[in-house]
């Protein structure tokens, strides 16, 4: 079976700079390891420069991109390349699954997301933005093409649970002020960060 990456961002020629500027937010941290509750062992797919992964228990992570496994710092979780649609692991094979603001680059959202629900015991915990709700997004008076434009790369909330299956729960988790992770969103008190090279580069 041949996959190939999905999406419409090459972090092989764009994914500068994501150990230093996408850095996890602590706050949002703590949500993410919450939802894995008790899980010893956890796998991140789509897991970049591993911003998120949680230190107190045994992580593997999955990462197509060379650029973004080349990132990890030293002592981060080993990295393997593979992608989220074809998991080379069989089913059970962990207590939770996380993916973290990575499922609108996969090549197949949908096929993805049932790889992650067959491979782990419990959890699956999946970190997104919701593309219903960008007309929040302060940029949406002054840019609206750019929202437009957003929305189209988001899967829908409603059928990322339903690809995750009966009992699953959706919580929302904000984006605070002075947010450390550097997403375009976490911008928004800050929006002149959002002209700087560095910061477009991540």
């Amino acid at each position: 079976m041949s996959v190939t990456a999905g999406g419409d961002v090459d972090y092989e020629t764009t994914g500068h700079g994501y150990a230093t500027r996408r850095r996890a937010d602590p706050r949002i941290a703590a949500a993410i390891h919450a939802a894995l509750g008790d899980a010893r062992n956890v796998l991140n797919v789509g897991a970049g420069a591993g911003s998120y992964e949680p230190a107190d228990r045994y992580v593997l992570a999955v990462e197509p991109s060379a650029r973004m496994r080349e990132q990890r710092p030293p002592g981060a979780a080993p990295a393997l390349r593979a992608y989220a649609e074809s998991l080379p692991f069989d089913d059970d094979s962990f207590d939770a699954v996380m993916a973290t603001i990575t499922v609108h680059q996969w090549s197949d959202p949908m096929r993805g997301l049932a790889e992650l629900r067959r491979v782990a015991r419990a959890a699956v915990g999946v970190l997104t933005f919701d593309g219903d709700a960008l007309d929040r997004f302060w940029l949406a008076d002054y840019v609206p093409e750019l929202i437009v434009a957003e929305r189209r790369r988001y899967p829908r909330i409603a059928a990322i649970a339903a690809a995750l299956g009966e009992g699953t729960e959706v919580a929302e988790v904000p984006i605070p002020v002075d947010c450390t992770d550097g997403f375009a969103e976490a911008f928004y008190a800050r929006p002149e960060q959002l002209l700087d090279p560095r910061v477009r580069a991540a």
